[in-house]
Order: C-alpha cells, then sequence, then structure tokens
C-alpha cells in the first residue's frame, strides 16, 4: 500500500477524469505523487493559475497488490529515457479527447513543465532524442509521478482524510 498525493487549488475527494486536462506527460488523467511535497508544490502553482482556491492536499491510497489479476496495461518508467521523452513529447502533442495510448496506468518521471520549446525544438529536428531528454528533466529532487488514466485505474484509489 502506498500513499499518494494530489495538489490542487481545491480538495479532491471524488476523482472525475471528465475534468483532466489534456497535452499532459502522460496524457488526460488524474495525476498523483508520493511526494507530499512536490504535490504541495503542484498546488501551489495550480493555485496562482487559477488564481482562487487554496494549495490543497487529497491523499489516496494506492494498493499495488490489487494491480495483478485485473488485467490493467500499466507502463512504468524506472528513469529518464529517450523512450520517456518520446512518450512526453506524444502525449503532450496530442489535443483529442482519444488517448495517445493504450495504459491505464502510467508510472514515472515528471518532465519540467517549462519545456514546451525544447519540445517544439524536437519535432521540428533542432534537438536529438538525447538531448531532448536532459532538457525534460525536472529540475529539483528527482521526481516520480503516478497518472491514472481509466475508471478501472481510478477504482484502485482509495480517498484518506488528512
Amino acid at each position: 500500500m502506498i500513499r499518494l498525493y494530489h495538489g490542487s487549488n481545491v480538495a479532491i475527494e471524488k476523482i472525475d477524469l471528465s475534468r483532466s486536462k489534456r497535452g499532459k506527460d502522460f496524457g488526460q488523467g488524474f495525476y498523483l505523487n508520493a511526494n507530499p511535497d512536490q504535490a504541495m508544490a503542484m498546488a501551489i502553482r495550480t493555485t496562482r493559475f487559477h488564481d482562487e482556491g487554496r494549495p490543497t492536499l487529497s491523499c489516496f491510497e494506492f494498493d499495488e497488490d490489487k494491480v495483478d489479476g485485473l488485467g490493467l496495461n500499466i507502463k512504468v518508467f524506472p528513469d529518464y529515457s529517450e523512450e520517456w521523452a518520446e512518450f512526453v513529447v506524444m502525449n503532450r502533442k496530442n489535443n483529442s479527447d482519444t488517448s495517445a495510448h493504450t495504459y491505464d496506468i502510467v508510472i514515472g518521471p515528471i518532465a519540467d513543465d517549462t519545456v514546451g520549446v525544447q519540445i517544439r525544438r524536437y519535432i521540428m529536428g533542432y534537438l536529438s532524442a538525447t538531448a531532448l531528454v536532459e532538457e525534460l528533466k525536472f529540475k529539483g529532487d528527482h521526481a516520480i509521478q503516478y497518472f491514472f488514466g481509466t475508471p478501472r485505474a481510478i477504482e484502485l484509489l482509495k480517498y484518506i482524510e488528512l
């Protein structure tokens, strides 16, 4: 059992995937972090961006043992890599309501949110995949994010009162 945190400008007890935004690292879904400090940093950024609410952490338990036997499609990126960078680019470019991949859950490093220019340079062929990996690395402590992109995946999360 692992505790995961979602940082936002409001508390979230019930996850609504329809409110998820497109163009994120692993696609349209619900994102969590095992590090409450990193989740709170996201809550602060989100509150500033929306200019309303207050930085709030919502906590969920994820029972990794329950995943076995459910037939969920899970992708784990153990570290930054060219495969990870290309996956992030694919998802950030996707502006449709249809997912660019078939994973229910994706676990892997967070990309730095200020890398739009580098992604465009990569797409245009001005930046190699190896250089893109370096540009996308999160500046700060190594941060891992948990993406839950389907209702079946969301069912594995249990809200915990902080």
